[in-house]
């Protein structure tokens, strides 16, 4: 039996088309910088980043009738738009035919550590809000009959608060909230992208506007297209720094912006937490391969350089039903996390993978073979897996005799998302690896999404609001949630109700200065080295296995290039390049305060958590394969006092500081009064601090 889906159906869900841009509203004034004629566009608030968290701001905030614009490095080309966001975690109004309620829902967000409990809540509390809001616009969020929302377990997530559209769930969010932005005539400018934050200090320091490069501003008087955003309020939300490794499932092209606000003074959190796990490499298509990639359990080998095929996974697990059952897991247990390479788990299935691709071997999925016999037991068979797997594949009635048939019936759209990109996982293997996917930290925010920077606002993934770990889709709800708080509490403070007419003294001079010291055309370094190295020296030693004197060199080496790079510019031939230029050298201080906090942490007695494994001979445990203990991959316990804080990176202009700080703390016993806290709500001071 196979899933019956018209293939008009299955094409609507993956070839999801975006609405097209109406034209962008031109600049009438400009201002002369150091001889270069730079256009001035102004509004009330100015959002960075045009994916499903920016585009959520900008509609929040125009239909309270503030003056919003976003800007764009490549509209419909960032994350959430073009990577493999399936699935959406909302609040469980259809789990277990009971619902959930938003304390259980906030102490499942934030399980991993290292979250503040009230931002954890206001996740839980506002998701329920979101989903109906996004299934007014259109998202097509499945139901059953009744009505309830269709759902399922992640990963992080016991309870199964997870749904999906199919692979393209977060692109056809950006699509819904894209064509409502569209609607409300919100400008959004293309091929602009933010160079530097630009403030002022008129008693506090504050957001007054930002320096970009617009494609469409370029001109013999102007070479790079430099201009100014005028604005009151700045949101960030262009995502995470996806070119930060190698091996990486993020498109290319994603910077992201921890480097621009680093530079301008803005506090960064948890930028020791990553995501990382198994996908296909982003020189063809990067694409996350959990859910029903490894439920359908195809067979994982590798190829060494002379083509021979080697069955790696048998050298670690015991029984052919061992191997399968953890491969399948991997469905809901993507990311890497160090206890799970314990006793056989799933997470070992990830440290084999990396193994291979260390020794140079090439590794692949073929969805036409069962996993093959480990040696000395039976081979695969339906009849012989661990019990949560037969029952969920009971359940889901898939019960084919190959790989490929199973996944045709449990999510055909898996398999058609891949043929749009030229390969037919029906016919021809599947070449994947281990790939950071997701920043956990970010932009230090309050509950509100409140930089320390006034006026500076982070949403989505630029924002630091998770912990160590969470649920598989947690990070939609999340850009959903505090995109909406965002424009809320702006719209509250009444700074975007207008554009700014009077402009402070000085604008713009100090970071143009900057920006021109840092992209030269005689530098002696080329972007590519900067590029190439940065990303060796993360996926090499700041990856799933760490260990600290690799941690520690690697941070001197970041520091020295980013001294390079100071004192000699990196270097370019054209405008386009230009711009790749600054974001490389703020790719390069973004590196150095990971490796900076990541440090601070190992020396600080740091162990093993969420992403990244912490190796040390004197370490409490470590992985076990049928063959014995892999004594090389010994590591540390995570310390429970560490869960309970996090780590504050800022750069002060010369050095990076990493301090830490508690996580914020909710007060579970404490419960709302209608007639006591109604006032609050009326007279708005729910948005005090």
């Amino acid at each position: 039996m196979t899933i019956d889906v018209p293939q008009s159906i299955l094409d609507d869900l993956t070839d999801v088309d975006m609405p097209r841009l109406a034209n962008e509203p031109a600049s009438d004034e400009s201002v002369t910088i150091d001889g270069l004629g730079l256009p001035i566009y102004r509004y009330g608030c100015v959002i960075v980043g045009s994916g499903a968290a920016g585009l959520r701001a900008a509609v929040e905030l125009k239909r309270r009738g503030d003056d919003v614009a976003v800007v764009s490095q490549s509209a419909w080309g960032g994350t959430s738009a073009c990577s493999g966001s399936d699935k959406q975690t909302l609040h469980t109004a259809n789990t277990a035919d009971h619902g959930d309620d938003f304390r259980a829902m906030a102490r499942a967000i934030r399980a991993g550590g290292s979250m503040d409990e009230d931002t954890a809540y206001v996740e839980a509390v506002g998701s329920a809000r979101m989903m109906a809001s996004l299934q007014f616009m259109g998202l097509p969020l499945p139901q059953e009959r009744l009505g309830g929302t269709l759902r399922y377990q992640t990963d992080h997530d016991e309870v199964g608060r997870a749904t999906s559209c199919g692979p393209r769930t977060s692109r056809l969010m950006v699509k819904v909230l894209a064509e409502e932005a569209i609607r409300l005539q919100v400008p959004i400018y293309n091929q602009t992208t933010a160079v530097r934050i630009l403030t002022a200090d008129e008693g506090s320091r504050r957001v007054v506007g930002i320096l970009v490069s617009r494609s469409a501003d370029r001109s013999d008087a102007n070479p790079l297209g430099l201009a100014i955003f005028r604005c009151n309020v700045l949101v960030l939300a262009a995502g995470g720094p996806g070119e930060l490794y190698r091996d990486s499932v993020y498109p290319n092209g994603c910077f992201g912006s921890l480097g621009l606000a680093l530079e301008a003074g803005i506090e960064l959190v948890n930028l020791t937490e990553s995501q990382f796990g198994i996908g296909t490499r982003r020189e063809g298509f990067p694409w996350n391969l959990s859910g029903t990639y490894v439920q359908a359990m195809p067979h994982i080998y590798s190829v060494d350089d002379e083509g021979r095929e080697h069955h790696f996974l048998a050298d670690y697990y015991r029984t052919t039903q061992e191997l399968a059952s953890n491969v399948f897991r991997k469905g809901y247990q993507w990311p890497f996390h160090s206890t799970r390479m314990l006793g056989f788990g799933s997470s070992l299935v990830d440290l084999a993978i990396y193994r291979e691709s260390a020794a140079g071997r090439r590794v692949f999925m073929d969805f036409n073979r069962n996993p093959l016999t480990v040696e000395g037991d039976q081979a695969f068979s339906l009849e012989r897996l661990d019990d949560d797997v037969s029952r969920y594949l009971g359940n889901a009635g898939a019960t084919q005799e190959l790989p490929i048939d199973r996944l045709a019936h449990m999510n055909p759209l898996a398999i058609e998302l891949y043929r749009r990109y030229k390969i037919d996982i029906a016919i021809e293997p599947l070449e994947f690896a281990v790939n950071n996917q997701h920043m956990n930290g970010g932009v230090m925010v309050d509950v509100w999404g409140q930089s320390n920077l006034s006026g500076c606002y982070a949403i989505g993934e630029a924002a630091g609001t998770h912990g160590v770990t969470r649920p598989g889709g947690a990070a939609l709800n999340a850009g959903q949630v505090f995109g909406t708080r965002a424009a809320e509490h702006i719209a509250a403070s009444g700074n975007a109700r207008s554009a700014p007419s009077v402009d402070p003294d000085n604008l713009g001079i100090v970071e143009l200065g900057q920006l021109q010291h840092v992209i030269r055309a005689d530098s002696p370094i080329a972007m590519k080295s900067v590029r190439a190295e940065v990303q060796a020296r993360m996926s090499d030693r700041a990856g799933i296995i760490c260990d600290p004197t690799g941690v520690s060199s690697a941070l001197r080496e970041a520091g020295a290039l980013n001294a390079n790079i100071c004192a000699n510019g990196i270097a370019y031939g054209h405008a386009a390049e230009a711009v790749r230029a600054a974001q490389w050298q703020q790719m390069a201080l973004a590196s150095e305060a990971v490796l900076a906090a990541l440090d601070h942490y190992i020396r600080d007695g740091g162990g093993s958590r969420g992403a990244r494994t912490i190796c040390d001979p004197a370490g409490d445990d470590a992985p076990t394969t049928k063959s014995g203990v892999l004594e090389e991959f010994r590591f540390r316990r995570e310390r429970a006092e560490h869960k309970a804080e996090q780590i504050v990176v800022r750069f002060d202009g010369s050095a990076i500081q990493v301090t830490t700080r508690p996580n914020r703390f909710l007060d579970e016993t404490q419960k709302s009064f209608f007639e006591r806290d109604w006032p609050d709500w009326l007279t708005g001071r729910i948005y005090a601090a």
